[in-house]
């Protein structure tokens, strides 16, 4: 039902593209997995799927990141599968990536974001609805906590622990984004991974460690997290972090200040590739550029650390792609 409210549809030329990745994915090995981006509904596609108030997209990419342009993307740089982290755009309201992953389960899969508003039991029953609907984690945005009241994610007898918790029973990882640094929400992330250790907890865009001064004590921080084995963290958005450096793609400081340190103390299984689509468009390189690079850093790895970081450690969390999920819990 949800994909037949969609506005747009594959086209067949996309569709047969697709059908033809697996011979790409043979010939390297193993599969790329983009296990960090987002889409949202283009002009057309809004009257049916809204935007949040006050969330309209960037105009430069308000028409390039539906899921049908993020599949023309994936085809052309041979990625197998992706996980689609619901964009604020469309705040918590999941319809429209329900329909992109109803529309073709076997590419792409769901993270839901977590409301703070909501009370415990709704939460969780939420969280249990979108399962049912392909969404195989959930997102943590601290910064939709009430700022005003100082309410941490981690806050006794509220939702976000309650789904925090309800997710490690369930083996749903939760992905955390500490867009304005990893130092200023550590010891809330401590006490989340204190309260239930079975959870798997994801770092975004490495850790929003940034290359600078502030950034590079933050990076000491995600560093001593790797003693916590259920921490992992996304490779993904390096131009996110260039900082005061101005790293220019093809980030070379990012690779040796940050992803080889990364690699050294977490291991590649606890390591995830991301694009940060649809924002990569807007950089040097872009979507197969991104996936390229980081495929040139894993090239020097051993076949099964090359495997882990490019899409094994995701199929390792949210599941093999192209099955159902349900069938992968409990």
């Amino acid at each position: 039902e949800l994909s037949n409210r969609m506005s747009t549809s594959v086209s067949a030329s996309a569709l047969a593209a697709t059908s033809v990745r697996g011979s790409s994915s043979s010939e390297r090995g193993y599969k790329i997995i983009d296990s960090h981006l987002h889409v949202w509904a283009d002009e057309a596609e809004s009257k049916t799927y809204p935007y949040a108030d006050g969330q309209t997209p960037p105009l430069n990419l308000q028409n390039l990141a539906s899921w049908t342009q993020l599949l023309n993307q994936m085809v052309n740089s041979g990625t197998d599968g992706a996980l689609i982290v619901q964009p604020i755009n469309h705040g918590f309201d999941h319809s429209y990536v329900a329909a992109a992953i109803a529309a073709t389960p076997s590419i792409f899969k769901g993270m839901m974001l977590h409301d703070p508003s909501m009370s415990p039991d709704a939460a969780v029953a939420r969280l249990e609805e979108l399962l049912l609907l392909g969404f195989v984690g959930v997102r943590f945005n601290p910064y939709l906590w009430d700022s005003n009241d100082d309410r941490p994610m981690s806050e006794q007898n509220g939702g976000g622990l309650a789904v925090y918790r309800t997710c490690g029973q369930l083996n749903l990882p939760v992905g955390i984004m500490c867009f304005k640094g990893l130092d200023k929400h550590y010891s809330d992330i401590i006490r989340l991974i204190e309260a239930s250790p079975e959870t798997t907890l994801i770092l975004d865009h490495f850790g929003f460690t940034n290359l600078n001064e502030i950034g590079d004590e933050s990076f000491k921080l995600l560093l001593s997290l790797s003693k916590y084995p259920q921490v992992h963290v996304k490779i993904s958005a390096s131009f996110r972090i260039t900082g005061s450096t101005g790293d220019p793609f093809p980030y070379k400081l990012v690779k040796t200040q940050r992803f080889d340190p990364l690699l050294q103390k977490f291991g590649a299984d606890r390591l995830l590739f991301g694009t940060d689509f649809p924002f990569v468009l807007e950089q040097e390189g872009g979507y197969g550029g991104i996936t390229q690079l980081v495929e040139g850093w894993a090239s020097v790895l051993g076949e099964k650390e090359r495997r882990a970081l490019m899409g094994g450690t995701a199929e390792r969390l949210f599941g093999k792609w192209g099955l159902f999920r349900l069938a992968n819990i409990g």
